[in-house]
């Protein structure tokens, strides 16, 4: 008898039967794993073209579990999204006092540490895609705004206001948009296969500085933004 089988018999509980439950880790790397087979298919066929089912056989999984994992075919791409999220989020946390956001930004983004060499491309892949597919467009923009109440509280803090200050809220929104569009532009520009390098990150840090017009650590943000 195992372990959990003689406590279950102690406690007078009937032993439990079947597959352990998955972990929360191991669930998000399996979904991650839908997420970049789902993208290569919509890359490699078309979205139109390409189902659910194809999606969860691509990666060895019953239909059953894609349905329940994600609503929509489409909404398989949010995982690897929420990747690039998580890293502009993470390095943001780690903006240290004495440098300015710009300079952090050049100097310390990287990938998320769930995120595979090729993850990066799939964004891009996405961005691309979602200009004629409204529903990848939608979730591009949904994971996006959800990004904006962290991003509201780690300004903030940093500022030493109330996440709810409507200065704080629209500094975030407005960091929030740097990404999307530095995400968009870099897309756009390695459409034919280009790879782009450290150009990401120079062009990140260049629309974060017309988002914040340079406002560094203790700086007041006010009505008008930072001067």
């Amino acid at each position: 008898m195992s372990a959990e089988a003689a406590e279950s018999a102690a406690s007078g509980a009937a032993p439990r039967r079947g597959r352990r439950p998955m972990s929360e880790r191991r669930r998000t790397l399996q979904r991650l794993e839908i997420s970049r087979a789902g993208i290569r298919l919509f890359r490699e066929h078309g979205v139109a073209a390409t189902s659910g089912d194809q999606i969860a056989e691509a990666v060895g999984l019953s239909a059953r579990t894609f349905w329940r994992w994600f609503r929509t075919k489409e909404s398989c791409v949010e995982p690897v999204l929420s990747l690039s999220i998580a890293a502009f989020v993470a390095c943001l946390r780690r903006w240290p006092a004495e440098r300015s956001l710009e300079q952090h930004l050049v100097a310390d983004y990287r990938a998320d540490a769930d995120a595979e060499p090729g993850d990066g491309e799939l964004v891009f892949d996405v961005v691309r895609m979602s200009a004629g597919e409204p529903a990848l467009r939608a979730i591009w923009l949904v994971v996006q705004e959800r990004a904006e109440p962290v991003l509201a509280a780690i300004v903030a803090e940093r500022l030493g206001r109330d996440p709810d200050d409507v200065e704080v809220r629209v500094q975030a929104a407005a960091l929030n948009a740097a990404l999307r569009i530095a995400t968009e532009d870099i897309a756009a520009a390695t459409a034919d296969g280009d790879q782009p390098s450290e150009e990401l990150r120079a062009r990140l840090s260049a629309t974060v500085r017309a988002a914040t017009r340079g406002v560094v650590a203790g700086d007041p943000v006010g009505p008008a933004g930072p001067g």
